[in-house]
C-alpha cells in the first residue's frame, strides 16, 4: 500500500483523473476542481479516491510527488516511519434499503478522503477497503495485512425519520477498542445528513484534543526514547505548545523541530512551528520579536510549500501577513482558510481569533467559534481562551471571565486577558492581583507587545485593550 508510483501507474490514470490530480495537487479545492472542468465536486471526489487507488498512495502529499515530480519523494520517508496509517473499513448498512447502503458507502468514502486532508495522515483508499467489505469477520488481521496502524469501522441503521451511526476506532495490532461513539440524528435531506454526520466523525477523530491525537501521546509515554518518530514528536510537541507557557512553548519548538528533521513533509508540523513561533512573538519568549516573526514566516511558507490547502497554515499566514502590515494579503489567506477548513473545528477557533483580532471583528467571528464548539464536543482548553479574547473584544467581559477561567492557566495572554476583563467591570482587586502575577512571571511581556506580536490590528480591539489595561494598570 505504501509503494512509490511509477511512470507505468501514472500512465494508468485517464485523462480525465490526470486532470483532476493535477489540480488536486496544486492546491485546488473540489468545488474549484469541478468548475475548471464542467464537473460537480462529488465527481472529483470519486475521481480522487480511484486515483489514489491506481497510484498506491494514500495522502495529498504522496500524490503531489508522482504528479509534480520527485522533489517531495526524495523528502519523504516511508508512511509507516512518518506517521500511523489509518484503515477506515466501509460502514456496514444494517438497514435493508439500498438507499442507505449506497448512504454507507458514501459516508465511508468521505470520512476517509477528509482525514487524510485534515489530520494529516496516511489513510487507506477507500476503494481497497470497499474490496474487503464491510463485515465484522476479522478487521484486526486485516488491517495488520495492509499496514495499518488504528482502523475504523461503523455501523448505520435507519429506520423513521432517525438514523444511528456507530463508529468505533480499535487497534489493528491487538484489535483492542480504544474508542467509540454514537450519532442518532434525524433524517433532513440526505445530503445533509452525510455531510453533518462526516463532520462530527473528523472532528472527534482528528481534531487537536480527539481521539486519535490523545491516543497517540498516551502511547509515546511508554515508549523509550529512541523509538520516536516524527508523528510522535508532532504529538508530544502539540501538547506542549497548548500548554502556552514559556517552557511548553521552548520544548515545543525543540520537539517539532527534531519531527521535521525526521520527516520535512510533515505539514502540521511546520504549522505548529509556526505558531510555537507566533507565540514566541507575541508573548515575548526570547526577547526578539523580530526573529521570531521571521522564523514563524519561514515555517508556515514550508507548510504551504507542501500543501497549499492547509487551512490551519493559511490562517497561520493571515496572523503572520498581519504583523508584517500587509493586510490584503492577511484577508486573503483568512478567506483561504475558512475555504478549505469551513467544517474542521480546530481551524475554525484559529478563524475566529484573527477575525476578531486581526482583520475583520469580534460579531464576525462569534457564529465561527460556537460552530467549532458544537463540532467539537472534545473542545480543549485553548478553544476557551480563543473564545474569552473574542468575547472581551465583544465587550462581553463577564462571559469572558467565564471562558478565559476554563482556558490554560498558565499562559501570559490568558492571565492578561482575564485582568482586562476584571478590569473592564470595575473588579479592580482581581485585576490587580492578575496584573500582579503577570509582572512577575513574565516580566518581559507587555501589552503593547502582545498587540504588536498577535497582531491585534482590529482598530476597536486595540483600544478596547488599551483602555483597560490602563484600568487594570498594566504596561
Amino acid at each position: 500500500m505504501n509503494r512509490i508510483a511509477t511512470s507505468s501507474q501514472t500512465d494508468a490514470l485517464s485523462d480525465r483523473e490526470r486532470a483532476v490530480a493535477e489540480r488536486f495537487a496544486s492546491g485546488l479545492t473540489y468545488r474549484e476542481i469541478g468548475e475548471a472542468l464542467f464537473i460537480a465536486p462529488s465527481t472529483v471526489r470519486t475521481h480522487i479516491a480511484a486515483i489514489y487507488e491506481k497510484l498506491g498512495v494514500n495522502n495529498k502529499i504522496a500524490l503531489a510527488s508522482q504528479i509534480n515530480g520527485a522533489a517531495l519523494a526524495v523528502l519523504a520517508p516511508s508512511l509507516a516511519e512518518a506517521s500511523p496509517v489509518l484503515a477506515i473499513f466501509p460502514i456496514e448498512c444494517l438497514s435493508g434499503d439500498e438507499r442507505w447502503r449506497r448512504f454507507a458507502d458514501g459516508l465511508s468514502s468521505d470520512i476517509s478522503i477528509d482525514l487524510a486532508r485534515y489530520a494529516d495522515l496516511p489513510v487507506i483508499a477507500f476503494h481497497t477497503m470497499k474490496s474487503l467489505g464491510s463485515k465484522r469477520v476479522d478487521f484486526a488481521a486485516d488491517g495488520k495485512a495492509l499496514g495499518a496502524t488504528y482502523i475504523v469501522s461503523g455501523q448505520l441503521r435507519a429506520h423513521d425519520r432517525r438514523v444511528r451511526l456507530t463508529i468505533e476506532l480499535a487497534d489493528a495490532r491487538s484489535g483492542v477498542s480504544l474508542w467509540s461513539e454514537r450519532y442518532d440524528r434525524p433524517v433532513e435531506t440526505i445530503f445533509e445528513l452525510q455531510d453533518s454526520l462526516t463532520e462530527s466523525v473528523i472532528n472527534v477523530l482528528a481534531g487537536s484534543n480527539g481521539a486519535l491525537a490523545t491516543i497517540g501521546r498516551n502511547e509515546i509515554i511508554r515508549k523509550p526514547p529512541s523509538s520516536l518518530r516524527a508523528y510522535d514528536l508532532y504529538l508530544l510537541g502539540v501538547e506542549q505548545h497548548n500548554t502556552f507557557s514559556r517552557a511548553g512553548n521552548a520544548a515545543a519548538i525543540r520537539l517539532l523541530s527534531r519531527a521535521l528533521e525526521l520527516d520535512p513533509t510533515l505539514v502540521r508540523g511546520w504549522t505548529e512551528l509556526a505558531y510555537a513561533y507566533s507565540i514566541q512573538s507575541c508573548h515575548g519568549f526570547g526577547g526578539d520579536i523580530n526573529g521570531a516573526i521571521e522564523r514563524w514566516l519561514a515555517a508556515v511558507e514550508n507548510a504551504l510549500r507542501f500543501d497549499p490547502m492547509d487551512s490551519s497554515a493559511q490562517n497561520c499566514l493571515c496572523d503572520v501577513m498581519g504583523c508584517l502590515g500587509d493586510f490584503e494579503a492577511a484577508e486573503r489567506a483568512l478567506q483561504r482558510a475558512f475555504e478549505y477548513g469551513s467544517n474542521h473545528a480546530d481551524t475554525l477557533v484559529l478563524l475566529a481569533g484573527s477575525r476578531a483580532l486581526v482583520v475583520g471583528d469580534p460579531a464576525e467571528a462569534m457564529p465561527f467559534i460556537e460552530r467549532a464548539m458544537r463540532l467539537n464536543p472534545l473542545a480543549p482548553a485553548w478553544y476557551f481562551g480563543m473564545q474569552g479574547r473574542i468575547l472581551f473584544a465583544a465587550g462581553r467581559h463577564r462571559e469572558a471571565i467565564a471562558s478565559l477561567r476554563r482556558a490554560t492557566p498558565d499562559s501570559p495572554n490568558v492571565i492578561m486577558f482575564l485582568a482586562l476583563a476584571h478590569a473592564a467591570i470595575g473588579e479592580g482587586v482581581e485585576a490587580a492581583g492578575l496584573a500582579a502575577r503577570l509582572q512577575t512571571e513574565f516580566p518581559e511581556f507587555s501589552i503593547e507587545r502582545f498587540i504588536a506580536g498577535y497582531p491585534v490590528a482590529n482598530p476597536d480591539a486595540v483600544k478596547a485593550i488599551r483602555q483597560a489595561a490602563k484600568l487594570a494598570k498594566l504596561g
